[in-house]
């Protein structure tokens, strides 16, 4: 056995109907060292987790534990054998006190002795230097000591291999800290620790090791000071940096940048999702993005701007005059539109027809009192299912019986209906066929060309270069950095992403 290897995956195939998820993927860990496992949406991180830990089977490989082979078929298997994962949503009982969350489900003889039990559970507390007391109830605590509890509850139970999954994306600075002590403290005693983010500053702050996954496959598993974050970033989203061709938008957009009057602008928005305070304008006509890693806070900086999340602090001001956008509501009603990320969560409404769909947000500006002829809502479903060419047998086939592109285009038709002023798209071509990809391009550049202002963020760096004349860069929650004309390249987004390292 290789000195302190502690886990060997070996050639891990998992596949589900009409997707490889992993190929041939191995991973090692070492005894005592934190080991980060980084990839963009989509490469294989969570389906790894989750043969890991027995939720699926592999369909082929090897996973060898401390030398010997084993076979997880359930988290029970896992947990036996000393794996134990902490996920970003605590999965413990609130209304519970905190020793009973470190000891329930737990056959020894400590449940049967209160006293027992709680002094088991502040000794643990207090030697992993955890700021709670056995009693207390867990609801009490705060998300990063509830997670911090979860890490004892693993450790108590002979964690081994102990997987955190996103376990800072809701912690502030100061918390965060806290969390990373307890990690050192259980490297130092031996424990293998599989750290799962997006924040790179993090990584490169705790971590030992890194093994990028991308589609399903292994790219690589470096040492942590042999992989600068530019050539991380290069390798999480499979560009290599002597390979890169600028790519140029053929609409002339890039061209228009800095006409236009600003329509929409803000100061110091920032949100209770992380997002640190960041200025932001768009003017009349003008396509711009967001652009970062998965993680970043792409999506959740629109989501302040459009009132989706409870904003903290900023002021937000249209043609200079100054507006209060608290929900939704209030951002439609200042003619904004606004495309979510998950359109199967926050976009469509499955069992409602495609008519229904489209005349959806129009109706909540009108009001439910006030509801459309059915002759007015077929004319406006028939206009968009025409002008969108949505692939759909009529207007009340039921939207979820539609194809992912035709859905996005109803949803699209939903928002065109209003004429909106300023339009979102977060991730509108996501998981939909290349011929609808080019059609919702266009149609963003058509819209630009007819006055409208369109944020556009894509996870596809390609294609935001294709379209937007303005990228705002983003990298853990914060605005690092803005591009336009010339600078608008991989090279150059990727070299922001990571930091300005591009010297490495």
């Amino acid at each position: 056995m290789e000195n302190g290897l502690l886990l060997n995956l070996q050639g891990i195939d998992k596949v589900f109907p009409g997707v490889r998820a992993l190929q041939g993927v191995d991973f090692k860990l070492r005894s005592g060292e934190i080991h980060a496992l980084m990839g963009e949406n989509g490469a294989g991180k969570s389906t790894l987790i989750k043969v890991l830990t027995g939720v699926y089977t592999k369909d082929n490989g090897y996973i060898y534990l401390e030398g010997k082979e084993e076979q997880i078929r359930s988290p029970q298997d896992a947990q036996h054998l000393g794996i134990s994962t902490v996920y970003q949503e605590i999965t413990l009982c609130p209304n519970l006190s905190v020793a009973e969350n470190m000891y329930i489900g737990r056959s020894d003889e400590v449940l049967q002795n209160w006293k027992k039990m709680n002094e088991g559970a502040d000794k643990l507390l207090k030697s992993l230097d955890i700021p709670a007391s056995a009693t207390q109830q867990l609801g009490s605590c705060s998300i990063a000591v509830q997670q911090m509890v979860a890490i004892a509850r693993a450790v108590d139970m002979e964690c081994k291999v102990l997987i955190l999954d996103e376990p800072t994306s809701s912690l502030d600075d100061q918390e965060v800290q806290k969390l990373f002590k307890l990690m050192k403290e259980l490297k130092g005693r031996g424990v293998g620790i599989i750290f799962v983010t997006h924040f790179l500053d993090q990584v490169y702050e705790v971590c030992d090791r890194i093994t990028v996954l991308r589609d399903g496959k292994l790219v690589g598993e470096y040492e942590i000071k042999d992989l600068p974050r530019l050539q991380l970033v290069s390798k999480m989203l499979g560009k290599e940096l002597d390979d890169l061709s600028d790519i140029k938008s053929d609409s002339g957009s890039d061209k228009d940048e800095g006409r236009g009057e600003v329509l929409f602008e803000a100061e110091g928005l920032s949100s209770t999702e992380g997002i640190k305070p960041f200025d932001f304008f768009i003017r009349k006509g003008e396509v711009n993005g967001f652009t970062g890693l998965l993680g970043s806070g792409r999506s959740e900086c629109v989501r302040a701007i459009f009132g989706a999340d409870r904003v903290l602090t900023g002021t937000v001001k249209k043609n200079g005059k100054t507006i209060k956008i608290a929900k939704p509501i209030d951002a439609m009603k200042c003619g904004i539109g606004y495309l979510p990320e998950d359109r199967k969560v926050d976009g469509i409404v499955g069992d409602l027809s495609v008519r229904d769909n489209i005349i959806l947000a129009l109706q909540v500006m009108k009001g439910f009192f006030k509801p459309f002829t059915k002759a007015q809502a077929n004319a406006f479903a028939e206009e968009y299912i025409k002008t969108l060419s949505i692939k759909t047998a009529s207007a009340d086939t039921p939207i979820k019986s539609l194809s992912g592109g035709n859905q996005q285009k109803c949803i699209l038709a939903r928002w065109l209906l209003t004429h909106p002023d300023y339009l979102i798209l977060d991730e509108p071509t996501r998981g939909i066929d290349v011929g609808t990809k080019v059609d919702i391009q266009k149609l963003v550049l058509k819209l630009a060309g007819e006055g409208m202002s369109v944020t556009f963020i894509s996870s596809e760096t390609d294609e935001m270069l294709r379209t937007c004349s303005r990228l705002i860069v983003m990298r853990d929650r914060k605005v690092v950095g803005e591009l336009t004309g010339d600078d608008l390249t991989q090279n150059k987004i990727m070299s922001t992403i990571a930091g300005g390292e591009a010297k490495q």
